[in-house]
């Protein structure tokens, strides 16, 4: 079973930085997209970043020049900067289009979600 794990949120105080990781793990033969979506007052869900197995990148206009995301196979990371409050929110991993394999056979093509990493921007 395929599964995500987030790592490095926490509290920053605001203009700081972080870097957020998400591993995925569990019978992949190989994953599509990886992508960091924001959960925001528990009820918007923005996308912060994406990253295509291509190479191709995509970033929230309201990210943008703030946030670096990068991948090295299975995990993925997102560095930002210039953090505000408007910021805080639970930050998920999402793996999209992940082709599985059991017993080194095609099992499937499915999207993952992570259970999400806190960041809290305050002073």
């Amino acid at each position: 079973q395929v599964q995500l794990v987030e790592s490095g949120g926490g509290p920053v105080q605001p203009g700081g930085s972080l870097i957020l990781s998400c591993e995925a793990s569990g019978g992949i033969y190989t994953i599509t997209v990886m992508a960091w979506y924001r959960l925001v007052s528990g009820t918007r869900r923005e996308l912060v970043a994406s990253i295509a197995s291509d190479g191709d990148i995509t970033y929230g206009d309201f990210v943008k020049g703030r946030a670096i995301i990068s991948r090295e196979k299975n995990t993925m990371y997102l560095q930002m900067s210039g953090l505000k409050a408007d910021d805080t929110a639970v930050y998920v991993c999402k793996a999209e289009r992940v082709f599985t394999l059991v017993n080194g056979q095609f099992a499937g093509v499915a999207d993952f979600w992570g259970q999400g990493t806190q960041v809290t921007v305050s002073s």
